[in-house]
């Protein structure tokens, strides 16, 4: 007698997956695989946009829009002027300028460094009438573009590390011209690649400086958060890492923690507004404290943005300028600097 065989009801198929739970259940481990794959791409995603907009922000700084020249000293202000191209320092590359004699006998030159973003014209100062007036002080002018902002030799812009060398190659061409004292008057980053120019040259004997901006970690972040807000780390570590890529220069090789600590021989004129929001005017009174010069000072202007104290205080800075190359220098068989 043939004996039945029992199925252990704990066992059987049917009640172990009832008709139609395994094509469920496959659809939701397929759906769980899919929503997995589309967190870590969106979060790929967002990496890699992050990533992209800090390298785009490094490249922009390096290459900046500077429109053309749309002047010249003659047109603009009737100065007679020589079109000049002059070695930067370092023999790095050619300087495109202008050379405006005075109209009389003169040992004197003012030199003037554009900002950031800008050419030797500045519109917004506007640096044609600061040339007028260094003019009818009896000053020769030189204007000049740096690299980032020429036509010709062009360059990627550095915060000062080859702005300096293109600079000091403008006060070798005011000396070959016979100039025996020679002012800077710098604007922006202009007036920070006037603080490392002197740190290497004793051939500058006097500085005005209007709204100094020096490219380190803290300002870089400040410029930053005008536009976008973003952490600040990782955000200065990724930017320290794209500049030498994209533009040949870390933040090492800026040396700011230096200019913040040196106390400059020559007589040196700080102008800063309160209302900068791209240069803090707190690193004009920072700098302006560390001098002993007894003939450097600070004007620390209320409620002006950045690199328009001349616009709005015209003859106030005016005078303060006139008085500041006034006394620095005075006749004695000749011009002669005042130090201390």
């Amino acid at each position: 007698m043939n004996t039945p065989v029992v199925t252990s009801p704990s066992l059987h198929p049917e009640w172990l997956a009832p008709s139609g739970s395994a094509p469920a259940v496959a659809r939701r481990i397929r759906l769980k695989h899919v929503a997995i794959a589309l967190s870590l791409s969106t979060v790929v995603a967002a990496l890699l946009i992050f990533l992209a907009l800090h390298g785009f922000i490094a490249w922009m700084f390096a290459n900046p829009q500077v429109p053309p020249l749309f002047s010249n000293p003659m047109e603009a202000k009737g100065m007679r002027y020589e079109t000049v191209a002059f070695p930067a320092r370092d023999g790095h590359t050619l300087v495109d300028g202008w050379y405006i004699p005075s109209d009389k006998t003169s040992k004197r030159t003012i030199i003037f460094s554009h900002g950031y973003g800008a050419n030797r014209e500045e519109y917004w100062v506007p640096m044609y009438d600061l040339a007028q007036f260094a003019h009818r002080l009896d000053y020769n002018v030189v204007m000049f573009d740096y690299g980032f902002a020429s036509e010709q030799h062009k360059t990627k812009a550095t915060g000062g590390r080859l702005e300096k060398e293109q600079l000091l190659g403008a006060v070798q061409l005011a000396k070959e011209r016979g100039a025996e004292h020679i002012v800077v008057w710098g604007f922006s980053m202009g007036a920070g690649t006037a603080l490392q120019a002197s740190l290497l040259s004793q051939d500058i004997d006097a500085m005005i400086l209007d709204s100094t901006f020096l490219l380190e970690p803290d300002t870089l972040y400040h410029n930053l958060t005008q536009y976008i807000s973003l952490p600040k780390h990782p955000s200065l570590d990724l930017l320290r890492a794209f500049f030498p890529a994209l533009n040949g220069t870390s933040l090492q090789q800026i040396p700011y923690n230096e200019v913040k600590a040196t106390n400059y021989a020559i007589p040196t004129f700080f102008i800063h507004g309160t209302a900068d929001t791209k240069a803090p005017y707190e690193i004009s009174e920072q700098l302006s404290a560390r001098q002993s010069n007894k003939l450097s000072e600070s004007w620390i202007v209320p409620d002006v943005q950045h690199e328009l104290i001349y616009r709005t205080h015209r003859k106030e800075y005016l005078g303060k300028a006139a008085a500041f190359l006034n006394t620095a220098y005075h006749t004695d068989e000749g011009y002669m600097i005042a130090k201390p």
